[in-house]
């Protein structure tokens, strides 16, 4: 039996989507299964003049789809408190004071306490300064604090935004939390690679000739236009999402699994990633930005026609690009990478494409193989929305001749399975109220991510090229194929191919 986790949590910017659709839900979860019992309670804060009572109305709200019982709804919600608050006015955190002391008492919280920053991060210095100056963070019990990504929006920035935490917050006090490492399929990325020897024994440059990474998301930037405009995917996808992933597939072996071997060994992972200079940026990495396009019967604008973007942007709503890893391990491997807006399809996985047999034996014998090779063993690993993993192996086809027919070993996990597992922000938010910040990103991690990141971004400014387009439903622009076919590799994953067969792409 688990422990029962006793904490209290303020939540700044507790009116927001992100509170409503993604941490109400799961601090309920947590409750439903025992975690969270009587010794809890939630403060929401933001400008709003709201009442307790409405408070709890939202956030009931924001729990339908998890169909509580009354009796489940009316105690878990009694747990909620809020207190209108300007992060700028030094009264308001007296008054978050006085109710954070009294729910203390009145919930035996131990002191024991969680600031959650679900706002933008210009106003982390000055949240968690008054936290300091105003003496919210107790001297009992532990104190925590959860940000949320943009963490700034170059090294610069992201430099100056730790600088200000780290004035109040340790290091190991700070969870930067990064909602990919929460999901199942990328925890599950370390039992693939060290569960397993006839993986561990072959992840490296040997056997393996390029590994792929592909986040794609089938929908435009809807109503996040002003916010997107100013980020684009290098930023919002890249800098955190896909490095963080690349680091699970190039890090070392840890000494152990744990959170300090772990993060170390990411560390040096990132770290041994080649930082491109401009003319290498222009070369290894491509951008790209959807325009109007028809998948079956329905119609996709533009994303210069989307709301809040401007008529001449030159911001990127698809990236694809090589990063090479420069130590032992990995010195030739590429890895390719691609996330964009708008594509065919939501879905995430990796591709980890093997090397090709040395000599083909079969030749003579067989008539489908390609440039006189067999086909390549891939061993894919499904991410989201389905759950599992695929080894593509070599087999002889039934019947006379020798024919080799690829097959695939795959397993993925049931319907039910994803269903009743644990949402990525579920897992995380339980991580923070032990204190484990495995799945988090380190500073270290974040900071080298910016500079990866920076190089790509300042090559890109400096060119003046029309940027290449592709048609909404599609995987990226002719020239994220040419990226990799230049190579004498292609994408593993291609989706819209079937689509264009049948002719449902326009």
């Amino acid at each position: 039996m688990f422990e029962q986790q006793v904490a209290l949590f303020t939540i700044f910017g507790g009116t927001g989507d992100l509170a409503k659709r993604k941490l109400y839900p799961s601090l309920f979860r947590l409750y439903r299964k025992g975690h969270l019992q009587e010794h809890f309670a939630i403060i929401g804060t933001a400008r709003r003049e709201w009442t307790d009572d409405y408070y709890r109305e939202i956030v009931a709200e924001s729990l339908t789809s998890l169909t509580p019982t009354e009796e489940e709804l009316a105690d878990f919600t009694s747990h909620f408190y809020y207190q209108s608050h300007n992060v700028n006015d030094t009264d308001h955190y007296i008054h978050l004071k006085k109710l954070a002391t009294e729910l203390d008492e009145r919930y035996q919280l131990k002191g024991n306490r969680i600031f959650y920053l679900a706002m933008a991060p210009n106003f982390f210095g000055t949240i968690v300064n008054h936290l300091e100056s105003e003496k919210i963070i107790t001297e009992s019990g532990y104190n925590r604090v959860i940000i949320e990504k943009p963490f700034g929006t170059d090294y610069a920035s992201a430099e100056k935004l730790n600088e200000e935490i780290r004035a109040v917050f340790a290091e190991d006090q700070i969870f930067r939390i990064d909602h990919y490492l929460g999901k199942e399929m990328i925890q599950n990325i370390s039992a693939v690679r060290f569960g397993n020897n006839i993986f561990e024994s072959l992840w490296n440059n040997r056997y393996i000739e390029n590994i792929q990474v592909t986040l794609a998301e089938d929908l435009g930037v809807e109503e996040r236009g002003g916010y997107y405009d100013q980020s684009g995917a290098l930023k919002d996808m890249v800098q955190n999402h896909i490095l963080q992933v690349v680091a699970l597939l190039a890090m070392e072996v840890p000494n152990l699994f744990s959170e300090k071997s772990i993060r170390e060994e990411k560390i040096k992972a990132l770290n041994a990633i080649r930082l491109y200079d401009e003319e290498e940026a222009n070369r290894c990495f491509v951008r790209g930005q959807y325009t109007a396009g028809n998948v079956g019967t329905q119609s996709y604008k533009g994303y210069l026609e989307e709301e809040n973007v401007e008529t001449q942007s030159r911001t990127e709503t698809f990236v694809a690009g090589k990063f090479l890893i420069d130590n032992f391990r990995w010195q030739g491997v590429p890895f390719y990478v691609r996330t964009g807006k708008q594509m065919t399809t939501k879905a995430a996985r990796i591709n980890v494409v093997f090397k090709p047999t040395p000599v083909n034996i079969f030749r003579d014998e067989v008539t489908c193989v390609k440039n006189n090779q067999l086909p390549q063993n891939v061993l894919t690993i499904y991410i989201q929305p389905t759950e599992g993993f695929s080894l593509t192996l070599n087999g002889k086809e039934i019947g006379p001749g020798f024919d080799i027919n690829p097959v695939k070993l795959d397993y993925r996990n049931t319907t039910e399975m994803v269903e009743n597992s644990p949402e990525a922000y579920e897992k995380l938010l339980l991580d923070a109220l032990n204190g484990d910040a495995t799945n988090f990103t380190h500073w270290d991690e974040v900071a080298q991510s910016w500079r990866i990141v920076d190089v790509i971004r300042a090559a890109w400014d400096q060119n003046t090229d029309p940027i290449p387009t592709y048609a909404a439903g599609t995987m990226g622009p002719k020239e994220a194929f040419d990226l990799i076919e230049k190579d004498g590799h292609e994408w593993v994953w291609r989706p819209d191919d079937w689509y264009r067969e049948n002719n449902l792409l326009s």
